[in-house]
C-alpha cells in the first residue's frame, strides 16, 4: 500500500543513538511536534555491505538536511544492542562510527510490516491453513520516506538490496517540495534549486515547454 499523500503511521519504535541511549521515536510526532520535515531511510541489516556506505553518506550530508529544516532518521529491524555495536565499530572496519542521527530498531517489525517493506520472498505457506511455515528473510528493502511538517508522506521509494541510494536526490526532492510549499508552483522534470517552476495549468505547461 502506498503512503504518499497519507499520514505516516502513528507508531512508537525503539531507537538507539551514538551515546548508547535507547529511547522511543514516533516519526509522525517528530515531524508535527518539531514542525520539521523528516527523511526516514530503511536499510536491510547492520554489519553488511552497501548499508554502511549509505549511513555514512547521510551523515556527511546531515548539515545540508539541517539547513532544510529536515530531521534524518535511519532504521532497520536489528536490535538496539546490535545498532550500538555497529555505531562503535570503526569506519575502516566496516562500522558506522561517527553517525550521530538516531537509528530505529524495529525488532518486532510492526512499523516495517505496516509500511509493507519487508522482504518476504522466501516465505512458504501451508496450503490448507494459509499459515506461514517458513519465514522469509524478515529484513527490509532500502525504503525511503520524506514526511512533511504536517506528518504527510510526500515521497516514498523502495530500492532492491544491491542498489544504494543517491543522497543528493533526496536533498533535491526536499528543495522541490519546499518550492511547492512556498510558491504554489509545481516542479517540472529535472528541477533543481534556483530553476523556475511552473503553474499547474494548461497555460503554465505551454509557457514552460515553449521556453525549454
Amino acid at each position: 500500500m502506498a503512503f504518499v499523500g497519507k499520514k505516516f503511521p502513528n507508531l512508537n519504535v525503539d531507537a538507539m543513538n551514538e551515546m548508547g541511549d535507547t529511547f522511543k521515536v514516533n516519526v509522525l510526532e517528530e515531524a508535527i511536534n518539531n514542525k520539521k520535515k523528516v527523511l526516514l531511510f530503511w536499510y536491510p541489516k547492520d554489519f553488511t555491505f552497501v548499508c554502511p556506505t549509505e549511513l555514512h553518506a547521510f551523515q556527511e550530508a546531515l548539515g545540508e538536511f539541517e539547513k532544510r529544516n529536515t530531521i534524518v532518521i535511519g532504521a532497520s529491524c536489528d536490535t538496539p544492542e546490535v545498532h550500538f555495536a555497529w555505531l562503535n565499530s570503526p569506519k575502516d572496519n566496516g562500522g558506522i562510527e561517527g553517525v550521530t542521527y538516531p537509528i530505529l530498531a524495529d525488532t518486532n517489525r510492526n512499523l516495517a510490516s505496516t509500511l509493507g517493506i519487508l522482504d518476504i520472498t522466501n516465505e512458504e505457506y501451508d496450503e490448507e491453513t494459509g499459515n506461514v511455515i517458513l519465514e522469509g528473510d524478515n529484513v527490509t528493502y532500502r525504503a525511503t520516506y520524506i514526511i512533511d511538517e504536517e506528518g504527510t508522506v510526500v515521497h516514498e521509494g523502495i530500492n532492491h538490496m544491491p542498489l544504494g541510494r543517491n543522497v543528493n536526490e533526496f536533498l533535491r526532492l526536499i528543495d522541490a517540495y519546499t518550492h511547492v510549499q512556498k510558491n504554489g508552483e509545481v516542479c517540472p522534470a529535472n528541477w533543481e534549486e534556483g530553476k523556475e517552476g511552473m503553474q499547474a495549468n494548461r497555460e503554465g505547461t505551454a509557457a514552460y515547454l515553449a521556453s525549454h
